[in-house]
């Protein structure tokens, strides 16, 4: 049976494997026997459709209760594209990351990086009808997360994607420029393509730089196909 709308199987070495000996996360929770392939169906291709009246947009999370965030306030923008490079329109994107220091406002995390009342952490914004998304941030730290000796990891954020579809559902992390620890983290180096691991790497953009104000990034994020994002497969939330 064929793809209800056709969505084309990414080469397998622009996606990171279900199991990596060097992230221990996967170790227990990866699937031990061979995956099962099924044909998509409607229920894949459609739904579940958003709405910005059930989920309000947060885009600002520099800030809390009128209060400044501690650390380097920066601009994260980008389109959200299909495999045939047309726009997603309507798409939810979730983010979430550690404060300036290095530290999630969750009660798991218990780094000893000091908290900011200010900062939360987690926003949410819908594209727009050119599959434009943008928000406000603090710039993360790195922290450590004991999966090997001496284990950091890079300045990261988490991004969550629902499209058009259900096989359109994406979790991914977004990394910055120049970061030394990318040589050294298993989760950014398990995607074998080095251009599909680029992809994960936002890009300083002058335009959306916004004077004596902010620094701008921009990530574009491609869902399904070849040319798509790579995507966490749930071993962990690092």
């Amino acid at each position: 049976m064929p793809d209800p709308i056709g969505y084309r199987r990414p080469d397998p070495a622009t996606q990171p494997p279900y199991d990596l000996p060097t992230y221990g996360s996967t170790r227990p929770r990866h699937p031990k026997q061979p995956l099962v392939r099924v044909p998509h169906t409607l229920s894949e291709v459609t739904g579940p459709r958003m709405s910005p009246a059930w989920y309000a947009p947060h885009d600002d999370l520099s800030r809390h209760n009128g209060k400044e965030a501690l650390g380097e306030r920066i601009i994260v923008a980008g389109r959200v594209l299909d495999e045939d490079g047309r726009p997603v329109r309507g798409a939810l994107v979730e983010v979430w990351q550690a404060n300036a220091a290095g530290r999630y406002h969750h009660p798991a995390d218990q780094h000893d990086a000091p908290l900011d009342p200010n900062f939360l952490g987690r926003g949410r914004v819908f594209t727009d009808e050119e599959g434009n998304y943008r928000f406000t941030t603090i710039r993360p730290g790195a922290y450590p997360w004991r999966n090997h000796a001496n284990a950091w990891r890079p300045v990261h954020i988490h991004f969550s994607l629902f499209g058009a579809g259900l096989a359109q559902r994406l979790i991914t992390q977004m990394y910055f420029p120049g970061d030394p620890l990318l040589a050294y983290d298993p989760i950014f180096q398990c995607t074998a393509d080095e251009a599909a691991r680029n992809r994960l790497i936002a890009q300083f953009d002058i335009a959306i730089t916004q004077p004596e104000w902010a620094l701008g990034y921009r990530f574009d994020i491609i869902l399904r196909g070849r040319e798509a994002t790579p995507f966490e497969d749930g071993a962990g939330a690092h």
